[in-house]
């Protein structure tokens, strides 16, 4: 006689022995998004605040960008400011993207590795109005 274990019971079994594996997967995973900066960014007429934003090389990092007033944009290029735009971007996006829209009230998360030291504007991408222009800001990634 074969004894077989009912699939409630079976799946129950696989689980629990999966579980330990599991659970150590999850403790890096953990570890990891404690060492994300977030940073807390407002786009209203005309100016980012802050405009000028520094991290350390090597840092994975969040800008949380909130439009207060209307629909604004982001756009910052994953090369650093001045150089030949070959070889590796100094900014590794989790989601790459032209230029993000950020709704009225809305915010929009921006997620990046700093992996290479230098200066990388950004700037609004979406026309906001007669000041759009003057728009700008700057991420500083220091060694």
């Amino acid at each position: 006689m074969r004894f077989l274990l009912p699939v409630p019971l079976f799946l129950a079994a696989i689980l629990s022995l999966t579980s330990g594996t599991d659970s150590r997967r999850a403790n890096p995973a953990q570890a990891s998004t404690q060492n994300v900066k977030v940073i807390e960014v407002s786009a209203k007429k005309y100016e980012y605040t802050p405009s000028s934003i520094h991290v350390k090389q090597g840092m994975k990092v969040q800008l949380r960008i909130t439009a207060t007033d209307h629909t604004h944009g982001f756009k910052m290029e994953a090369f650093s400011d001045g150089s030949d735009k070959k070889g590796s971007p100094g900014l590794a996006f989790t989601s790459p993207q032209d230029c993000w829209k950020i709704e009225k009230g809305q915010s929009a998360t921006i997620e990046f590795v700093a992996q290479t030291s230098g200066t990388y504007s950004f700037k609004c991408c979406i026309r906001c109005g007669l000041g759009h222009g003057g728009m700008k800001g700057q991420l500083v990634v220091d060694p």
